[in-house]
């Protein structure tokens, strides 16, 4: 669809929401007039490149060189074309994704849908290409901060409870007009095991980085559409001590030439064994992109069904990589690692990287789990993943996967921004500290 057909279709529509994600997959932008979309699809609009330099509190992290050290540069930021909706937020508004360029229109590393790019285009130089789903959990909040519905009843999940979504009917009927102006393929929304826990389940895609693109539009959507409805939404990983966290599952299959599943058939399964073999050999290293906030790793613990270690397993939900049951044309893997806050640009490059390692050595994974992988006694429960951010940090700072998967630029800023964050909750004093030792 071409920008006038779009601003014929919608006469009313005059101001547009133009929106980045920063690699620490907080998205940050400005209004602007309707008219700013000509220039943003032509040549791009203007934003300074330490929007990618700036830690999760929004604050500047100088040693990035983003900042004023370097005259804090404009970059040119272009508009995803297929992003551009009208939201129902807003009566005249619209919104589009972008992409942020160096000022002399290169390439910028620290752009994270950049770093999937580069990432689709290497697949795509080895006559592969990718199709991804993705799954994503989030909380709802009353406006006192507890969730949502009368399931905030200790030991009452409520799994699947259809009453729970009756309840959110309101909430989830803008949410799907939001979907279908955005072209966002929901599938299934469910209620998840925790209180006010719920998750919307998004149809495969055969372009990785609308996938990717889909997560961003879904979680403005989520937010937008609580605030409407007085609600609070939260991805945050790990919210409520005690009870489930949100993770952000990741489905991937690959694709030869012609289209056919490569990892179809008595081949494929070797191959899709060998992806496998590539993503656990890479998973602690890029621990720090799927688990991205310090709140993060408390979700990581046993029995939570967040994996803690480095495994895989045929439909078992304890693993951190799960071949799902399907039939053959839709064999794929299931990553079951990253939090919901995690950049779904950056954990899909990390995953596709992973996996095309994994298919060039060729080498076999141990074999697949069966049982619990809490269990330490479980054979092949595989090695623990980093448990906290500094171990995660050091890990990923010094890895050449992460060099590869990411770039050096992205590796670099990531490495600045989280140490900055680790330094920043290490120079706090909790309300638990005070009230133990006041």
């Amino acid at each position: 669809m071409t920008l006038q057909t779009f601003l014929n279709d919608h006469p009313g529509i005059a101001n547009v929401e133009l929106v980045l994600t920063d690699p620490s997959g907080v998205t940050r932008g400005k209004w602007a007039p309707v008219a700013t979309l000509k220039k943003a699809f032509a040549e791009g609009v203007n934003f300074p490149l330490s929007l990618h330099g700036l830690d999760v509190w929004g604050n500047e992290v100088p040693d990035t060189g983003l900042h004023i050290s370097s005259g804090d540069l404009d970059g040119f930021c272009k508009g995803v074309p297929e992003s551009l909706s009208a939201v129902p937020w807003g009566r005249d508004t619209a919104q589009v994704l972008l992409e942020t360029a160096r000022p002399d229109g290169t390439d910028f590393g620290g752009c994270a849908r950049t770093v999937l790019r580069h990432a689709v285009e290497r697949l795509g130089k080895a006559g592969l290409s990718a199709t991804c789903a993705f799954e994503v959990e989030f909380h709802l909040l009353d406006d006192a901060g507890a969730p949502v519905g009368d399931d905030w009843i200790a030991d009452a999940q409520f799994m699947y409870g259809l009453e729970q979504l009756a309840d959110r009917a309101p909430f989830f009927a803008m949410l799907r007009k939001a979907a279908l102006l955005a072209d966002l393929p929901i599938d299934t929304i469910v209620k998840e095991a925790g209180p006010g826990q719920f998750e919307v389940n998004l149809t495969h895609r055969a372009d990785p980085l609308r996938a990717a693109d889909d997560v961003v539009l879904l979680k403005r959507a989520v937010r937008e559409c609580a605030r409407v409805q007085g609600l609070t939404a939260t991805f945050m990983a790990k919210p409520f001590i005690g009870q489930p966290g949100n993770g952000l599952h990741v489905h991937t299959s690959f694709q030869n030439g012609e289209g056919a599943n490569v990892f179809s058939g008595l081949e494929g399964a070797v191959r899709q064994r060998h992806a496998v073999a590539g993503l656990m050999e890479s998973m602690e290293a890029a621990t720090l992109v799927f688990i991205n906030t310090m709140n993060g790793f408390r979700r990581m613990a046993p029995g939570s069904y967040a994996p803690t270690r480095a495994n895989w397993g045929e439909n078992n939900r304890s693993v951190a990589l799960r071949l799902p049951a399907a039939p053959d044309h839709a064999q794929r893997v299931e990553h079951r690692v990253a939090g919901a806050d995690a950049n779904p640009y950056l954990v899909l490059a990390c995953i596709l990287q992973g996996m095309m390692d994994g298919l060039e050595t060729a080498r076999e994974p141990v074999r697949a789990l069966t049982g619990n992988a809490y269990e330490e006694t479980t054979p092949n429960c595989g090695e623990s993943l980093p448990a906290d951010m500094p171990t995660a940090l050091a890990l990923f700072r010094d890895s050449a996967f992460i060099q590869k998967a990411l770039g050096g630029e992205m590796r670099t800023i990531l490495s600045t921004i989280k140490a900055a964050e680790i330094a920043g909750f290490a120079d706090d004093i909790s309300p638990l500290e005070r009230r133990t030792y006041l």
